[in-house]
């Protein structure tokens, strides 16, 4: 008789597999889920691809074990720009609301 595959299940290993794509922690991703790291092997080659393609369209990028500290800090100064953009445009809208509040 073949295993049913239960959705939720699969997109929590979807979820296992992603964390390890973009950490390359295997043996941290599945210690935190409590499962051994062949199991969580197991699922990367399941999944993988799948996972990177969904990756690719969102924008975000794995991490390879070739992954260079420049590049870190690369990526790590972009984030931290984007993250100066919106305190920038929330700090903004709170002034403007400051502005346009009405007595009533």
């Amino acid at each position: 008789m073949p295993k049913k595959k239960i959705e939720v299940l699969e997109e929590v290993k979807k979820q296992y597999v992603r964390m390890a794509l973009e950490t390359n922690k295997m043996s941290s991703t599945a210690k935190g889920a409590g499962i051994s790291t062949e199991t969580l092997r197991k699922w990367m080659r399941t999944y993988e691809d799948e996972v990177r393609d969904e990756m690719e369209v969102e924008g975000t990028e794995a991490l390879t074990p070739q992954t260079s500290r420049k590049e870190l800090e690369k990526k790590y100064d972009h984030a931290m720009k984007l993250l100066g953009e919106k305190e920038l445009e929330v700090a903004m809208l709170r002034e403007l609301l400051k502005k346009n509040k009405s007595p009533y």
